[in-house]
């Protein structure tokens, strides 16, 4: 797509320059504002990294150990700050290492613009060595994607790359391009950065009747709900969400990448929805009779049977892509738009007000959920340490002043459920895809963009072997990443439903580790193990505050489940305590 003049907003680099096209990526990224890459090398990208020879001194490369490692790193990055990520991979292996990160990126709708290398032109369509179609591998897992073949399109293709990425709903971009074209010398004097394109609308135009339906809705309501998600993070509403329901006494539930867009502390926040979230916002899911949706997209893992999630309310649902309105939950009111200009118009609308005997109802169910699993995950009588007490110790030693980068798996649902998140991008997880080896790599990531904070990657002992390679990159660039190891010799989620669900029948979830802070050692990365109760306040304390990284492995119970859950299958109300 052709961008015109008056679409660009221009940016003057220099007089007129003959540039190589590496050179000139180089400059737009300097021109973007980009301060760090994650990438590899490799023979299709060369005349790039030829080029960040002369550019090191204004942006920071880091070299990643895989390019899993690379765009994982991204997203920790764009997730944990107001950041576009970059990752740079060559052709071939390279790009094709990266499409789990790009598909993760897409479903949780984290900005990223990769640059991947290509052979020249002209071999393109033989089979030449390292050429793959990353174009139409990547096609349904990025917002878009382009191959460049000529040194002259570079300015404009990354221009709309970067407009693309950060704008509207978020998400990656893959540009290819070619090695001619990195080589190529064209006459560059400036760089026009995107502001517009014609046939793309980032922020639909708001409809005041469907606002006016909602809120009229809402001031009918004796029992509403409000689900809210990332969408408020990414359209940077938080300060809005939390004057609306304060406005209408509304609770708030949150989803997994909600988390933090409201303080888990505020009197109004009534716990995580999901297969393993809270006890009470699931099941009076079932029993609201307005069910508000600010920004998330009624994932399976939070609505459960469709059939028969929420029959009986009226759903308001906020968000600013058209493709989730009545895609899984039909909408009695649809409210398109960015939820940071919505959310204030309706709130202009709706009244004072407050729901005491409906709040009852959840506090209720709290306690409930508190004597049955709360009391035991965090004060177990057992001699074994369960996953929560580790989360406990966390925010008494941090007061929650951390960012928590997670693994997929049991140790990530006890992270959400127990971590103290008082602002938002301070959960950095894989929601949407579960990607497994995602820990490590993106606490880099979110480590490089927020150096005066605790960042802490919390994996399991399976999903950390994914990425452990990555121990490489902390150590080279002294990455002050602290990580704690929850090991329990199992694959543990996938155990814990062959023991509700497959009568036991354990199939391959045994797993067997190296001595974790053995291998950290021997990048140079101090560690230890702890195993008793006694010694495990103290010893996260002497890893929070050791200078540098930092690796616990805690031995936790083998067969510890998380609870509440909400079999698969079943009916959110269905959510068993045990």
């Amino acid at each position: 797509m052709e961008l015109s003049l008056n679409e660009l907003e221009e940016t003057k680099v220099s007089a007129v320059r003959k540039l190589k096209g590496a050179e000139v990526i180089l400059e737009i990224l300097k021109a973007e504002k980009v301060e760090i890459v994650f990438g590899y090398p490799g023979g299709a990208v060369i005349p790039i990294y030829d080029a960040f020879y002369d550019y090191k001194d204004s942006i920071r490369h880091i070299l990643v150990r895989h390019e899993q490692g690379a765009i994982h790193a991204a997203q920790g990055f764009s997730r944990s700050s107001d950041k576009t990520g970059v990752a740079i991979a060559t052709s071939g292996p390279g790009a094709t290492n990266l499409v789990t990160g790009l598909a993760d990126a897409m479903i949780d709708s984290t900005p990223l613009v990769c640059i991947t290398g290509q052979v020249f032109a002209s071999l393109l369509g033989s089979d030449a060595f390292q050429e793959v179609d990353v174009i139409n591998i990547t096609a349904p897992v990025t917002k878009w994607n382009c191959q460049v073949t000529d040194a002259e399109d570079i300015p404009k293709v990354l221009a709309k790359a970067f407009y693309i990425a950060k704008t509207g709903r978020p998400g990656p971009v893959l540009i290819d391009i070619t090695k001619n074209a990195q080589l190529q010398e064209i006459d560059f004097e400036s760089y026009a950065a995107c502001k517009y394109i014609r046939s793309y609308q980032p922020k639909p135009k708001v409809k005041n009747e469907y606002v006016e339906q909602a809120g009229s809705i809402i001031n009918q309501a004796k029992k509403p709900l409000l689900l809210f998600g990332q969408g408020v993070i990414l359209g940077k509403a938080e300060n809005e969400l939390k004057k609306f329901i304060e406005k209408t006494g509304i609770p708030a539930a949150a989803t997994v990448l909600g988390l933090g867009a409201l303080s888990t502390e505020h009197p109004l926040y009534v716990g995580m929805l999901g297969m393993h979230g809270h006890y009470a916002p699931n099941k009076l899911t079932n029993d609201c009779d307005v069910l508000i949706a600010v920004g998330m997209r009624f994932d399976d893992r939070v609505t459960g049977r469709l059939d028969q999630y929420a029959r009986q309310a009226k759903v308001i649902h906020l968000d600013i892509d058209l493709a989730e309105i009545d895609k899984n939950v039909k909408a009695e009111v649809p409210v398109l738009g960015d939820c940071k200009e919505t959310l204030p118009l309706l709130m202009d609308l709706v009244n004072e007000n407050h729901h005491n005997e409906w709040l009852n109802r959840f506090k209720q169910f709290q306690y409930e959920e508190n004597e049955e699993v709360i009391k035991k995950e965090l004060n177990p009588d057992s001699e074994e340490l369960t996953m929560g007490e580790v989360l406990k110790y966390l925010n008494e030693l941090t007061n929650g002043d951390y960012i928590i980068c997670t693994d997929v798996g049991q140790h990530q649902m006890i992270s959400c459920r127990y971590a103290m998140f008082k602002d938002s991008k301070r959960n950095v997880t894989s929601g949407g895809l579960g990607t497994m080896g995602f820990g490590l790599p993106s606490a880099i990531g979110a480590k490089m963009t927020n150096p005066d904070k605790h960042v802490i990657c919390i994996a399991g002992d399976g999903g950390f072997q994914m990425n452990i390679q990555e121990l490489g990159t902390i150590s080279q660039f002294n990455i002050g990443v602290k990580m704690i190891v929850m090991n329990n010799s199992f694959l543990g989620m996938v155990r814990q439903w062959q023991e509700l669900f497959h009568s036991r029948r354990y199939s391959f979830v045994d797993i067997t580790s190296p001595d974790f802070p053995a291998v950290a050692k021997a990048y140079g990365i101090n560690g230890k193990h702890v195993q008793q109760r006694e010694l495990l306040k103290s010893s996260l304390k002497e890893m929070l505050e050791t200078d540098g990284a930092y690796l616990l492995e805690i031995k936790v119970g083998k067969e510890n489940n998380v609870f509440p859950m909400v079999p698969q299958g079943c009916s959110v109300s269905e959510i068993r305590l045990k």
